[in-house]
């Protein structure tokens, strides 16, 4: 396994990050454990969360299931960089009632002392908003986080979701009061949704931030989704139908290319995201074991300039901003 740094820390990260949306919802607690133990056995050492993940089941269950697999020692929570994120209302803060939820003060601190007893661990690695708070002052976040970092309960700050302008806007403030700042930011980044290349990923480079791409098989579309359908592939394939019809040349053409590389259209898919300067992790969130395993090949996959070029024939880069918005 390769590591890097995570953004301009000196935290070393390896170049998966293991997600756990699935977790509790559609992978049951005893597979998600046998997942963890095989991607620290692969040398995955940063593994994502969030508070509200589980939801399909109840909020919480997906850190709850993490803390569980702490507890079974062996060097499980010592080994992990641990992120996991808030905004998102919970029932235990008063879901519904005002407060409960964003990026006040009162909520961070709430939202960060619930999840440690949920993850059963004394400190986050990496806390990170899980989405812009348009109402809440930047002095009051980063005070709120800063005072967490004194106490030890977090170490570093990441973002999810945000536009360029918003990272500038944080770092700026950040910098008022001496601090770190943001390290991190997580957005959805892949062959088909590149409009991050024009603001948010300069904007994240200039700033010394890691980006850790979510959604890097545009939820399926980018799987061999074509190949399946005819098929008569799984009924998971029949919700994206109408995005596949939309899209249906250049994933055509895709599908096409990986069969001419001898390579599965996830594998691809993943690979190229590796390929990205400005990328430092992917996130990969494997259902079961087979899956993780092949999240895992695409780490030995090496595309030539050549294939890198068609794949921007097939699904055209954004250009940066300003040139992005001329006529």
């Amino acid at each position: 396994m390769e590591y890097t740094h995570l953004g301009r820390t000196g935290l070393s990260v390896s170049r998966l990050c293991l997600g756990t949306m699935n977790f509790g919802g559609q992978t049951t607690e005893p597979d998600a454990h046998r997942i963890l133990d095989a991607a620290h056995e692969a040398g995955i050492n940063l593994i994502d969360t969030a508070d509200v993940y589980g939801w399909t089941v109840t909020k919480g269950l997906t850190e709850e299931i993490l803390g569980n697999w702490f507890a079974q020692g062996g060097g499980r929570r010592e080994r992990t960089v641990l992120a996991t994120k808030g905004y998102g209302t919970m029932p235990e803060l008063g879901e519904g009632w005002p407060n409960s939820g964003r990026l006040s003060a009162l909520h961070i601190r709430r939202a960060v002392e619930a999840s440690l007893r949920r993850l059963r661990t004394d400190h986050i690695d990496l806390y990170q908003m899980h989405h812009i708070d348009r109402a809440t002052p930047w002095d009051e976040i980063w005070q709120a986080m800063e005072v967490l970092i004194a106490q030890g309960k977090i170490l570093y700050v990441g973002s999810s979701n945000f536009a360029g302008w918003h990272i500038a806007t944080a770092q700026a403030a950040a910098a008022r009061r001496d601090l770190l700042g943001l390290v991190s930011e997580q957005s959805v980044y892949n062959l088909l949704e590149r409009a991050v290349e024009s603001e948010l990923i300069p904007a994240a480079r200039h700033h010394g931030l890691g980006l850790l791409p979510y959604s890097p098989l545009s939820g399926g579309l980018l799987g061999g989704i074509l190949r399946r359908t005819a098929e008569g592939g799984r009924r998971a394939d029949e919700a994206l139908r109408g995005k596949a019809e939309r899209f249906r040349e250049p994933i055509a053409a895709y599908e096409a290319l990986c069969e001419e590389l001898g390579l599965p259209p996830a594998r691809v898919a993943l690979a190229w995201l590796l390929h990205r300067p400005a990328v430092t992790a992917p996130i990969v969130g494997p259902r079961t074991m087979e899956q993780l395993a092949a999240g895992l090949e695409a780490l030995e996959v090496t595309l030539d300039e050549a294939t890198l070029a068609r794949l921007d024939e097939i699904f055209p880069p954004h250009r940066e901003a300003p040139e992005c918005y001329a006529w």
